[in-house]
């Protein structure tokens, strides 16, 4: 299994593959916990091609995405928006605003690359942070891998759903 992670721009190309996969992740995502009409109001919003291309030129944000043996797996988006737990309050932070791997590339070695790709984009910062819905599964992998889990919960940003913010501090900025 060849697992690598790439940038990814506003093409044709790129625009077209990250519409797909945003889509099919949301249904994979919150099928479980939202309606159907929910998850299609959210997809709309947040992913229709106008808001993507603009979210995918922004200088806030990075799009990464990975790949197992040339299929597309998963992406995350490094951004700089949102609203950050009080523990960064006065500190240089990036958020992992979406982590998602399509669930037919489960091994461990996918997210693996992924985040570290993030990690590694994020490294000039002091810390990077996560807010992801309470009962997300991927909650377990940020923090077996160096995210602390911060006290009380948030509200998921773009959906009405109970968060909580997750925390990595790069070592050099402790």
């Amino acid at each position: 299994m060849n697992v690598t992670t790439k940038f990814t721009i506003a093409t044709e190309g790129g625009t077209k593959m990250l519409l797909k996969l945003t889509k099919d992740l949301a249904y994979e995502k919150f099928s479980s916990i939202l309606d159907q009409r929910t998850i299609e109001s959210y997809i709309e919003e947040q992913f229709n091609p106008k808001y993507l291309v603009s979210e995918m030129n922004s200088m806030s944000n990075q799009w990464l995405t990975v790949y197992v043996d040339d299929n597309i797996a998963g992406y995350a988006k490094i951004t700089s928006k949102g609203k950050h737990p009080l523990l960064l309050e006065n500190k240089r932070s990036l958020r992992i605003a979406d982590f998602a791997i399509l669930e037919k590339y489960p091994e461990e070695e996918v997210k693996k690359t992924l985040l570290e790709k993030c990690l590694s984009v994020c490294k000039r910062v002091e810390a990077v942070w996560v807010n992801e819905y309470l009962d997300n599964p991927v909650i377990s992998f940020f923090e077996s891998n160096g995210f602390q889990r911060q006290p009380g919960t948030s509200q998921h940003d773009e959906l009405n759903l109970p968060a909580t913010y997750l925390v990595y501090q790069h070592e050099s900025h402790q």
